[in-house]
């Protein structure tokens, strides 16, 4: 019942140009299934892979009456290339032509790809006939992905970017990991934003995990400042990097020299360097938060084809400046270079993860006094004592030039420390030897300090000591410095409290209803002005704060009493 096309051009012309969007849920099942409709026009192999980069599997559709392709050729050129292993084939249209013939084409072309041999299943949209069937397989397909990760760090591809009235920017995407939340800060297009509301195929939530497609309306960026191919990401948690050492499914000396890398939603030039017969370096204009393992393909945009699948060996490859490096990179990531030590020692920090899939023994890594382990990490101790000097510096720094807010937050330290995992942000802190508090790092004992105004404050307090009611006047907290910043960074910190538009000390209220017990009740506001030694613009407010909180209560027009 749902209509993926969205323009009127393509509804005019029959065929779908850019992604189109529908989802269900099937018989006897809770989850969502959500659907990306992608075009097979030759021409808009761009949206194609934009669309089928982010999926986790792919359900390939052959006509009964047309069969094989060359569209269908192209879309599993790039199902081969992205290494995509779970699939359905449906061959539909199976009223207008008997489905045999086409199944038995598209199942030996897809048992050569990286599907290799899927389920497949003849359906007439028309008819009905075969719809149970693939609701069914649609099902064991489900069935066959791997558990989601709601626990992960974000990386959301934008496919789509869009302004709504009243709301603002909203992009949507495929949420492969991770949990998003309403308030949560991202990293979008080099800036910071946060998430205003979140959608769910058309249902306004307030979390949203993996896997899903998601609309998220973002706060702090403008509609053309966000685009298809950009990434939302977890702050701190991504280094984003211009330069990957790949195996490609192809040698790369039979490519061009410059090709199109698309990976996510992204579609970017980059050059190739080759290696050795299957491995190559690729240099991107525009850095993008890859790491090791990624799936993506390269594409020929003169011939408009498919050129290689790409795997990710090495996000944070070394320089290739001598003669003759690029042989022994290239032996190195062929499983014969470097043992792990020598290896956590160029990198700096390296999960155990990382240097097995990249087939380097970890067994005698126990044995270098060098290196520490760090949960999942392995970090090097010239790192690790970096990280140490660095956030001790950012604390300080912190402290100096805010001494309103003196505390650190979690995001400006892994920012400071170019940190990936919030683990190893933890243990950083207790060998600094420094105090971790809601989610603010300092020294321990370090409070804020307001600075040039602290004299003024003291003289305050010292006054609401010996006076409890005697409130500043507006002149006098100009006269000590303390503005409305002052009055709120003192009022956090707990040596003020605010009551109506004065301030006074944080046992005010208790001080008063003790006095305020000893005198006749019920009582005036004139009997607590003079029983409290104050003025109406102190009482007046102190005693609505009283009535709020259940202190005092009214017995009759103008009369109190102090509450039982």
């Amino acid at each position: 019942g749902m209509e993926p096309d969205r323009w009127a051009e393509e509804r005019r012309r029959g065929m779908t140009i850019d992604l189109g969007f529908a989802w269900t849920v099937l018989p006897g099942r809770s989850e969502q299934l959500e659907f990306v409709d992608v075009p097979g026009h030759q021409r808009f192999i761009g949206n194609m892979l934009a669309g089928l980069g982010p999926a986790p599997a792919v359900m390939f559709v052959v006509a009964a009456d047309e069969s094989w392709r060359r569209q269908s050729e192209e879309h599993l050129a790039a199902v081969d290339a992205l290494g995509l292993t779970r699939g359905l084939l449906v061959v539909t249209r199976s009223d207008l032509a008997d489905p045999g013939p086409a199944l038995e084409v598209a199942r030996a072309r897809l048992a050569r790809s990286s599907l290799g041999t899927v389920e497949a299943v003849a359906a007439s949209g028309l008819t009905g006939a075969g719809l149970d069937d693939l609701r069914a397989a649609l099902g064991r397909l489900i069935d066959q992905l791997p558990p989601p990760v709601p626990d992960g760090r974000i990386r959301l591809w934008v496919d789509r970017s869009f302004s709504v009235r009243g709301a603002g920017t909203v992009v949507t995407g495929t949420l492969g990991a991770g949990t998003l939340h309403t308030g949560d800060e991202l990293e979008a297009a080099g800036r910071t934003v946060r998430i205003r509301g979140l959608e769910v195929t058309g249902r306004r939530v307030d979390a949203a995990s993996a896997v899903a497609r998601v609309g998220v309306n973002l706060r702090g960026v403008a509609r053309e400042d966000i685009r298809r191919g950009d990434v939302l990401v977890t702050p701190g948690a991504w280094r984003p990097t211009t330069r990957l050492d790949v195996r490609l499914t192809v040698d790369p000396t039979e490519l061009p020299g410059d090709v199109m890398l698309h990976v996510g939603t992204a579609g970017v030039p980059v050059h190739v360097r080759p290696l050795s017969e299957r491995l190559a370096r690729l240099t991107l204009p525009v850095a993008l938060p890859l790491v090791l393992g990624d799936r993506a393909l390269l594409r020929d945009p003169g011939r408009q084809s498919v050129a290689a699948g790409v795997e990710v060996l090495d996000a944070d490859p070394p320089s290739l400046r001598r003669r003759g490096a690029a042989a022994v990179r290239a032996a190195e990531l062929a499983g014969a270079g470097p043992d792990a030590a020598a290896e956590v020692h160029r990198r700096g920090a390296v999960t155990r993860a990382d240097l097995e899939r990249l087939g380097v023994d970890v067994g005698g890594l126990a044995e270098d006094e060098d290196i520490l382990a760090v949960g999942d990490w392995l970090v090097s101790e010239a790192r690790w004592s970096s990280w140490v000097v660095r956030l001790l510096a950012a604390v300080d720094r912190q402290a100096e030039d805010h001494p309103l807010t003196p505390q650190l937050s979690h995001e400006a330290a892994r920012r400071a420390l170019e940190l990936l995992g919030r683990d190893l942000l933890a243990a950083v802190v207790r060998a600094a030897g420094l105090v971790d508090a809601g989610g603010r790092i300092t020294r321990p004992g370090r409070t804020a300090s307001l600075g040039s105004a602290e004299p003024g404050l003291q003289r305050l307090e010292a006054r609401l000591a010996e006076r409890p009611f005697d409130a500043p006047s507006g002149p006098e907290l100009e006269e000590w410095r303390l503005g409305p910043r002052e009055i709120a960074t003192a009022v956090s910190l707990g040596r003020l409290v605010r009551v109506g538009d004065v301030v006074l000390a944080p046992d005010a209220a208790a001080r008063a209803v003790d006095r305020l017990r000893r005198i006749d009740q019920p009582f005036t506001t004139s009997a607590a002005r003079k029983a409290l030694d104050s003025t109406r613009r102190t009482v007046i407010p102190l005693l609505e704060h009283l009535d709020a909180v259940g202190a005092t209560e009214w017995v009759d027009a103008g009369l109190r009493r102090i509450a039982d």
